[in-house]
C-alpha cells in the first residue's frame, strides 16, 4: 500500500514544491534531459497547478528547467559553455564580494577560514565528499556574507547549485579537491597580509578561472555524464 503520509508540510506551497523538485535533481531522481510530468507531480504532491507552475517558473529563471508549450517541462543539461560562463560570473562576483568584505574581515574570520580549509583536507582523506562540500561552501560564505550584498549572495548560491547539485556526485576528483585546498590556503595568506587586490585577483583569476581549472572540470563532468 502506498505511503499515505503527505510529502508537503505547512510552508509556502510554492517554496515546498520548489525544494522538492530541487532535491529530486540533487539526488539524481530528476536528471538532465528528463521531462517533468506536471500532472503526475501535481497529484503526487497533492497541490494545485498554481504552486507547481510558480515553482517551475522559478526553476526556469534559475536555469534548471525549460518550460515548453503544452505543459512540457524539460530538465536542462549542463553544457561546457554553461560551466565556462558560470565560472566567469562566480569569479567576478566573489572577487567583488571579497573587496567589499575586506575591511570587515577579522582575525577570527580568517582563523575560521583556516579551520574550514583544514576540515576540507580531512574530509578528502576520509572520502567524505558531502562534508568537504559543506565546508567548502562555509569557507566562501564567510566573506560572501560580510559583503552585505544579498542579491550577489543569492546569485552565487544558485550558480553553485547548478554546477554541483545537478546531481551532486558522491565521489572525488581528489587532485582537484587538494588543489582547491591549496588555493584556499593561498587566499587566506593574502588576506592575513592585507593584500586586498591580490586576494580578489586570486579568487577571480585562479580559483574561479575556467582555464586554470579546465583539466579538473573535464574529469569531474565526464564522471557526471557517465552516470
Amino acid at each position: 500500500m502506498p505511503d499515505s503520509k503527505p510529502i508537503l508540510t505547512i510552508k509556502s506551497l510554492k517554496e515546498q514544491v520548489y525544494e522538492y523538485l530541487r532535491e529530486q535533481m540533487r539526488k539524481g531522481d530528476l536528471r538532465p534531459g528528463a521531462a517533468i510530468d506536471t500532472e503526475e507531480t501535481s497529484r503526487r504532491l497533492g497541490v494545485s497547478r498554481t504552486p507547481l507552475r510558480d515553482a517551475l517558473l522559478q526553476l526556469e529563471m534559475e536555469g534548471f528547467v525549460t518550460i515548453l508549450p503544452r505543459r512540457k517541462v524539460i530538465v536542462n543539461s549542463l553544457t561546457l559553455r554553461d560551466i565556462r560562463d558560470y565560472y566567469e560570473i562566480i569569479g567576478a562576483l566573489e572577487s567583488a564580494a571579497l573587496l567589499a568584505a575586506f575591511p570587515r574581515l577579522t582575525a577570527g574570520d580568517i582563523r575560521r577560514m583556516d579551520e574550514l580549509n583544514a576540515g576540507m583536507r580531512a574530509a578528502i582523506e576520509r572520502n567524505d565528499f558531502n562534508l568537504y562540500y559543506e565546508k567548502n561552501l562555509a569557507f566562501h560564505d564567510i566573506f560572501l556574507r560580510l559583503s552585505g550584498n544579498e542579491h550577489l549572495i543569492k546569485t552565487v548560491g544558485v550558480l553553485k547549485k547548478r554546477l554541483y547539485d545537478f546531481p551532486r556526485l558522491q565521489g572525488f576528483v581528489k587532485a582537484w579537491e587538494r588543489a582547491s585546498v591549496g588555493e584556499h590556503a593561498a587566499l587566506t595568506a593574502l588576506i592575513r597580509k592585507g593584500r586586498r587586490d591580490e586576494a580578489a585577483a586570486h579568487i577571480r583569476n585562479v580559483h574561479w578561472s575556467f582555464e586554470v581549472q579546465k583539466k579538473y572540470i573535464n574529469r569531474y563532468y565526464a564522471k557526471a555524464s557517465a552516470l
